[in-house]
């Protein structure tokens, strides 16, 4: 008697790193005032850490190509730095209030990051800094397009006391994919980063976790992640074009400014 084959089993969906933000909510108008001089010693430890995290990952990438896998040590520290910064990074972009603890593990903080370091590809090791330069460019352009307007965006959450759900879904969307980028780039994830717009209602199996997982984006969020690429690109547009006629302008006066020397 003949039987149906059995269900092909789904291929097993690739898994990207999680960011978990709670949704806007009141925030203090004199942090808000403030923020930036409030990191200032955030800022300094970050960089410290930063320092770190690349002599890691230089001797990481070495035992990458060689294991197929970051080694323990470097996934470890590295796994820990980039939640650390993901954490200062979301408190300066105001999406909450919370100050950031001088701390790794930090399991009750509204900024949670969730990476899972496994089996690399070796060839995609390799060549990983070629490899992240359209990721790079992408969101280089995001978090530029957002500091054009930052003023903006700093003066709405001042006077409303919060920040505004669009704002919120692009802000939120634009520190996900940075942070996707910095796991890429550190070899903590083979996923290369993607669903800048967002996910799909329903994605997250189980029922949301967070506001942002799954990361859905109303047609307000959308165009104004869209404005923050476009005001990116012309950002670095007029820098080139600046700098370039800066340029030529002290070729001139260099030319025409040049020392006298007394003739013969």
């Amino acid at each position: 008697m003949w039987q149906a084959p059995p269900a092909v089993t789904p291929y097993p969906r690739e898994w990207l790193p999680a960011l978990d933000l709670p949704a806007p909510g009141p925030q203090n108008r004199w942090t808000v005032l403030l923020r930036l001089l409030l990191l200032i010693p955030q800022f300094v430890v970050t960089w410290v850490l930063s320092v770190v995290a690349f002599f890691v990952t230089v001797v990481g990438w070495f035992g990458a190509l060689v294991l197929g896998r970051l080694p323990g040590f470097a996934a470890d520290y590295l796994s820990a730095y980039v939640p650390y910064e993901t954490r200062v990074t979301s408190y300066l972009l105001l999406t909450h209030d919370r100050y950031p603890p001088f701390a790794f593990r930090t399991p009750s903080y509204p900024a949670q990051v969730e990476l899972r370091p496994g089996e690399l590809n070796r060839l995609a090791v390799l060549f990983r800094l070629i490899l992240v330069i359209p990721a790079a460019v992408v969101q280089g352009l995001l978090y530029a397009g957002w500091w054009v307007v930052g003023w903006i965006s700093w003066l709405v959450v001042l006077i409303l006391g919060r920040m505004p759900q669009p704002l919120f879904e692009a802000t939120a969307a634009i520190l996900r994919y940075r942070m996707r980028y910095m796991a890429y780039l550190l070899m903590l994830t083979p996923a290369y980063p993607k669903r800048l717009f967002g996910d799909e209602p329903g994605e997250e199996p189980g029922g949301p976790v967070s506001a942002t997982r799954p990361l859905v984006l109303s047609g307000a969020g959308r165009g104004l992640l869209v404005a923050f690429l476009v005001l990116g690109l012309l950002s670095g547009a007029t820098s080139s074009i600046t700098a370039n006629v800066t340029s030529d302008d002290d070729d001139e006066v260099k030319q025409v400014t040049g020392p006298l020397r007394p003739g013969p």
